[in-house]
């Protein structure tokens, strides 16, 4: 069976600064900011949370379906997903717009600062979500505004179960908005600090949030991730990688697990277990889709 992957597909702009972005921007001088990074290493890569959940997935033995908007210079990414033996029936390409770009900048302590083009994922509300025998689950990544508010409807009008994972989308809606997204979905999966920003804007603390779908969970970097079910909570640990290269797509990495954990029919608990162990192996491995797997899913 498929699982829908609805988000982004971008191409990546992947940069690193030597030093630390703390020494480098005075807190007291931020309304008057003006900083350079000298970043001798750069490189393009594919990336947008859809492309990346889909990568993931594949690896484990999964069906994805990307949902996407590529721009007109997005023909080496439909060449990508056919070199991977993924589907592009749910990708669309727009005429005059760009595909997605991601400026991504990281110091040496993994912090990173990120500048994005959204371009043709503006239009991602253009493809509609219906019911089909061999969609099984789905997710709603960090898309277009408009994409992520009717495709969460499409979902529940299709009797489609979905986890919803705004990610960095999460600040373009009210708190309105995200209770509607929390009352539609069947799972939640957010980071700590986007975890932060969803109980404040809608009111509801993380168990309040568990109470309302089949399970939360809040990834936690390098501590692993904390499984909310019904109101308790259960701290799942990480795994220690081999190195620590390049955070990049690590939680898109961990996504394609909980997928693929979900279609098992594995309880939240083991989907984040799969997918700790997934995060680590991407890690350790520059750029969100160059990294394979060295054990078999069970």
């Amino acid at each position: 069976m498929a699982a829908l992957i609805c988000g982004s597909l971008a191409f990546d702009t992947i940069m690193t600064f030597e030093g630390r972005f703390a020494e480098q921007i005075l807190p007291d001088q931020l309304h008057i900011l003006n900083v350079s990074f000298l970043v001798p290493s750069l490189r393009r890569d594919f990336g947008g949370c859809a492309g990346n959940i889909a990568y993931s997935l594949k690896l484990l033995g999964g069906d994805p379906l990307p949902m996407a908007t590529l721009g007109t210079d997005g023909g080496e990414y439909l060449q990508r997903l056919a070199a991977l033996g993924i589907s592009d029936r749910y990708v669309k390409q727009v005429d005059g717009t760009y595909t997605a770009q991601a400026m991504i900048m990281t110091d040496r302590d993994n912090n990173q600062i990120t500048a994005f083009h959204p371009g043709a994922m503006m239009q991602a509300h253009i493809t509609r979500i219906e019911s089909h025998p061999d969609i099984k689950l789905g997710i709603i990544s960090p898309d277009g505004r408009d994409a992520m508010l009717e495709h969460a409807a499409q979902f529940v009008a299709a009797g489609i179960p979905f986890v919803f994972d705004p990610g960095q989308g999460l600040p373009m809606f009210n708190g309105a908005e995200l209770t509607q997204f929390i009352e539609q979905a069947t799972w939640v999966t957010v980071n700590d600090y986007e975890g932060k920003m969803l109980c404040d804007r809608t009111g509801l603390s993380l168990a309040d949030i568990s109470r309302k779908v089949k399970g939360l969970v809040v990834t936690l970097g390098g501590e692993g991730c904390d499984v909310w079910v019904n109101g308790e909570c259960e701290r799942v640990q990480a795994v220690q990688p081999a190195a620590v290269v390049d955070p990049t797509g690590c939680g898109d990495a961990w996504r394609g697990a909980l997928l693929f954990g979900l279609e098992q029919g594995w309880s939240l608990a083991r989907c984040a277990e799969l997918g700790n162990k997934v995060g680590a192996l991407k890690i350790a491995q520059r750029g969100p889709q160059n990294y394979v797997l060295d054990f078999t899913p069970a």
